[in-house]
């Protein structure tokens, strides 16, 4: 048994969640991955969460299924066309939000942490290069850290989670940059709203443009499989 201390790393199986998770064992902790199957229509990224968990070592992967397709509203979660093409300065929130989402994900990984007892929480929010959702922002995970502080035994008894989002304020080039300083094989990982029936991505959903941008930026190649190349 591993004498690091726990950390609950909400891991989608995109990019953004796999450096996370690579940050979290850097750091020191014995990461708890936790996954959902939402009902997400790029359910692909399942899978690449359990290849992503097992690279890094995980001390315990688990995938919890709820299903947000019961409230719909999101191109992710309903039959709604998931947006391609956008323009860059494009700023409202797209329809790929989904509402809520990381409120739900947060409330499950505390309640797995207080069961852990467990202190540290990390997840690969973005407020850089990122779609325009209104959960990413750092006052907003500030507030549920305080909340979190009020509604939980832990938290009235002096043992606040403390919630890590190390990718806040990097680019999304940075990000990538950071997880090959880590190990973090990309391969691995997927990140398309819209993939096809074989999990290549569609590579023109605002996921799969900012994502190869990035890697074009950083003079590579994104490893993940796509449609026209």
């Amino acid at each position: 048994m591993s004498a690091r201390e726990p950390a609950v790393v909400l891991l989608s199986g995109g990019l953004d969640s796999a450096t996370v998770l690579a940050v979290a064992v850097a750091d020191g902790f014995a990461p708890i991955a936790l996954s959902f199957r939402y009902g997400q229509r790029h359910a692909v990224e399942v899978d690449a969460a359990r290849r992503v968990a097992a690279a890094a070592g995980a001390r315990e992967h688990l995938l919890v299924d709820i299903d947000l397709r019961v409230f719909g509203g999101s191109a992710l979660t309903a039959d709604i066309e998931v947006p391609k093409d956008r323009a860059a300065a494009e700023h409202e929130i797209p329809i790929t939000y989904v509402p809520a989402r990381n409120t739900i994900f947060l409330s499950y990984a505390l309640a797995l942490a207080e069961v852990r007892d467990c202190r540290d929480i990390y997840i690969g929010v973005n407020a850089v290069d990122y779609s325009g959702y209104p959960d990413c922002r750092p006052e907003y995970v500030a507030a549920f850290e305080k909340m979190a502080a009020l509604a939980t035994r832990a938290g009235v008894e002096g043992r606040p989670v403390r919630i890590h989002t190390p990718l806040m304020h990097l680019t999304k080039d940075a990000i990538i940059a950071r997880g090959l300083e880590l190990g973090v094989d990309y391969g691995l990982t997927r990140s398309c709203y819209d993939p096809d029936r074989g999990g290549r991505a569609c590579g023109r959903c605002d996921s799969c443009r900012l994502r190869r941008a990035a890697f074009a930026r950083l003079g590579l190649t994104d490893p993940a499989p796509y449609q026209n190349t």
